[in-house]
């Protein structure tokens, strides 16, 4: 009972601490930082409902992401439609994508299932790319500006500083977080994790194997399509690479993967990891460090190479941390942790 006391008063300070964090930091890059860490937990709790939970590794997730992030902008650019209210069609766009792919993929099982998903995503891929009079093909869609949020006659926000986007990424967070503590305790997440340790056993037990994968799939899809949308608004441009590509879909995956699978805070932990690494990365400050502790020279050969490639090989360094992860973390950083607590107190009996 006391641990359940303590747990509930950290989470309730911890919510406190981040709706406070706006008043004190005014810095818009670290507001920045803190944006892209909400959607990359947004986006890897989405993927965690399907993938760690029901056991559905899908590597197509950027499909559903695109499609909310499209539809968002869509109707803002060319209808001019307000994006809370674009958002809404986005999630109803997906809840009929993710229903047709789910009857067609879900006939499938472990890898063909997984080349599935990504035939799936690379569709959507194109198809933005080829129906230009809707999504203006390759170039893209950008919002010069985004409407103020009005109720009546009175502003809200008008989305001049990145203070409203850091408090939307805030709700979609715990928003994902609660669907996916409800999940994970309640009679349907029972059944995911029947699905995913044992198709054929829990199909014994009377579960209704391909209703359950595709509610699984619904959830998993209308909350990455949010954080597609949220993505669009607070970017003010979309196009095919961007929201479409495979490296989308394998980052989304990774968060999991490295975080740990089918546990509420792997993602968050996968997310304290890659966002902060692929932004040093991205932003050369992991040469600059280099340089700055004489272990390189920035005139040197080696300086300029890095300086020039390292800041596009965030994909090959995550590839780098699935295998160290597969290798000695195979149930994540949560699984790693947990271990070490059990083995701490095996050794403190």
């Amino acid at each position: 009972m006391n641990k359940t006391i303590l747990k509930s008063a950290f989470n309730i300070l911890l919510v406190v601490g981040l709706l406070l964090i706006p008043r004190y930091v005014e810095s818009p890059y670290a507001l920045h930082m803190m944006i892209l860490l909400f959607m990359s937990v947004a986006q890897g709790q989405s993927w965690n409902i399907l993938g760690g939970y029901a056991g559905q590794h899908s590597v197509g997730h950027a499909a559903y992401f695109g499609v909310g992030a499209y539809t968002t902008m869509m109707l803002m650019h060319s209808k001019g439609v307000v994006p809370w209210v674009g958002v809404w069609a986005g999630m109803a766009a997906v809840v009929v994508v993710a229903l047709i792919i789910g009857s067609i993929c879900f006939r499938l099982r472990g890898p063909y299932f997984v080349l599935a998903s990504i035939a799936v995503a690379e569709i959507m891929r194109l198809s933005a790319i080829n129906l230009t009079p809707l999504t203006n093909g390759a170039e893209g869609i950008l919002a010069t500006e985004i409407p103020a949020f009005k109720i009546g006659a009175t502003v809200v926000t008008d989305f001049v500083t990145k203070v409203p986007f850091y408090y939307i990424g805030l709700f979609l967070v715990l928003l994902t977080l609660a669907v996916t503590y409800w999940v994970q305790h309640s009679k349907l997440g029972y059944f995911f994790q029947a699905i995913r340790e044992d198709q054929d056993a829990a199909h014994s037990l009377g579960i209704n194997i391909a209703l359950y994968k595709n509610i699984g799939l619904v959830i998993s899809a209308v909350l990455t399509s949010l954080a597609g949308s949220f993505y669009g608004i607070y970017v003010g441009f979309v196009d095919p690479p961007t929201v479409l590509g495979l490296d989308v879909s394998v980052q989304i995956m990774l968060i999991c993967i490295i975080g740990g699978m089918g546990t509420i805070w792997g993602p968050v932990l996968g997310s304290l990891i890659l966002v902060p690494l692929s932004e040093a990365l991205r932003s050369n400050m992991v040469t600059d460090l280099l340089v700055k502790i004489g272990m390189v020279n920035a005139d040197s050969r080696i300086g300029i190479f890095l300086k020039e490639n390292l800041s596009h090989a965030h994909v090959l360094l995550y590839g780098i941390l699935v295998v160290l992860v597969i290798l000695f973390m195979p149930d994540g950083l949560m699984g790693f942790v947990k271990k070490l607590a059990a083995r701490r107190n095996r050794e403190a009996v």
